[in-house]
């Protein structure tokens, strides 16, 4: 008798059988063969669809357990889902086992094409992974691995101190002086063939000499060592301008739109010893604040403009002033020793409260409230107000709110003010 194999079904019936007494596999076999025959006609008759191959094995397993015996009935199916529908309702009609009663729940039919169907999804998938990873690159990431490769060789090594450098430190009158090798190898990777490296945090005498011939460009780490390399620089070379990585990056892992939006924001040596506060000698000037290099810089907004990829430097270089641009946003020069004494006090006060406090013209507290509510405070005050401290971010609807109240200070923990404003913006650093 020829029988299909699980495997080739198209559906499986899965039913749940309750047999109140004892009874064997075999007896609940023979219940369903004998109890369904001619019951729905000699098309669907068990035993001729299993002869046929149509349907497969029937599986039961049970368990006995006090007295009574349960388990599971498995029936594939290669007929269609209605054909295969009816057969399973017909094993419902099932009341008796044996002596005994017995009750047949079908819990569900599966197909097996849709487990199937998963399985070669799956199995595409894993395969299509392989075969891009493994497979030949097009031509576009072959040159630029062959090109890649090509600058990674340029890099070279120059004067008495071998210092890592590019191929066009010689040749060129810009020149781009940066921490170490790896940092050169980045620039040469994205185009800047004239930098060299310092290969330590003290100035050697072949950087000395390129800088009295050349212009020189200190470029390094957003770090505060590269602050020091930087006092360093401007202590024993002549150095033209300074740039710095974004802060907590590295030269040597920023990309090359962060490579170029440094350099063109590079500003002077003299308005770099300002920033730093430092002297001629890189020595801290006495009760000088250092401040970040590149405060006014990321306060001012700087036109964007195409850099050539080869280019030694990007052509904007030129028409940078060799002044620094003023910042649009007020400074704290406005206000008076005593307002500075009173503001400073305030905003240690608010440290962690995330509130503000409101003064008058005579710098009277009219109130306390909590950021969430200070624009509607200050609305419904209407006017009179002086100065605004606060413990959180200045934004913009703040300060159009303020402009239009007529206040004049606004101090607080940071800013995102970028444009001119009638309002004094300050943060308690400038305090």
């Amino acid at each position: 008798m020829a029988k299909i194999s699980p495997v080739a079904a198209k559906y499986i019936v899965h039913a749940g059988i309750y047999i109140e007494g004892i009874v064997d596999r075999p007896d609940v076999i023979g219940a369903i063969f004998g109890q369904t025959e001619g019951l729905l006609g000699s098309d669907l008759e068990l035993r001729e669809l299993q002869r046929s191959g149509r349907i497969g094995r029937i599986e039961v397993n049970v368990n006995i357990s006090s007295g009574k015996t349960s388990g599971e009935i498995i029936i594939p199916s290669s007929l269609d889902k209605t054909e295969t529908a009816i057969v399973a309702a017909a094993l419902e009609i099932i009341q008796r086992i044996g002596p005994c009663n017995a009750k047949i729940d079908i819990k569900n039919i599966e197909d097996v094409r849709i487990s199937k169907r998963q399985f070669v999804i799956e199995r595409a998938k894993k395969l299509l992974r392989e075969l891009m990873e493994n497979t030949l690159p097009d031509s576009q990431e072959l040159a630029d691995e062959v090109a890649q490769s090509v600058r990674m060789d340029e890099v070279g090594v120059y004067g008495r101190d071998s210092l890592a450098a590019g191929p066009a430190i010689e040749e060129s009158e810009e020149i781009i002086v940066v921490e170490g090798r790896a940092d050169v190898l980045n620039l040469l990777k994205h185009g800047f063939k004239n930098a060299i490296a310092l290969n330590g945090t003290s100035v050697p005498q072949t950087i000395k000499d390129l800088s009295r011939k050349k212009t020189v460009t200190v470029f390094v780490d957003g770090d505060r060592g590269g602050d020091l390399i930087i006092r360093e620089m401007l202590s024993t070379s002549d150095v033209d301008f300074v740039c710095k990585a974004p802060d907590g990056k590295e030269v040597e892992e920023i990309t090359k739109k962060e490579i170029h939006k440094a350099l063109r924001g590079r500003i002077t040596a003299e308005q770099a010893k300002l920033d730093l506060g430092i002297d001629d000698q890189g020595a801290l000037k006495e009760e000088a604040e250092p401040k970040r290099i590149f405060q006014e810089y990321r306060q001012t907004s700087i036109r964007r403009t195409e850099v050539p990829g080869r280019a030694p430097f990007p052509k904007p270089f030129s028409s940078i002033p060799a002044t620094p641009r003023p910042v649009p946003l007020q400074q704290n020069g406005s206000l008076t020793p005593g307002e500075k004494k009173i503001f400073k006090g305030t905003m240690e006060d608010l440290f962690g409260t995330r509130g503000a406090c409101i003064f008058d013209q005579k710098l009277n507290v009219l109130g306390k409230v909590p950021l969430s509510e200070l624009a509607s405070t200050i609305k419904s005050l209407n006017g009179g107000i002086y100065a605004l401290a606060l413990d959180g971010d200045i934004d913009g609807e703040l300060v159009k709110t303020a402009e239009k109240l007529g206040v004049i200070h606004i101090i607080g923990t940071s800013s995102r003010m970028k444009e001119p404003t009638k309002v004094n913006v300050l943060t308690d650093d400038k305090l």
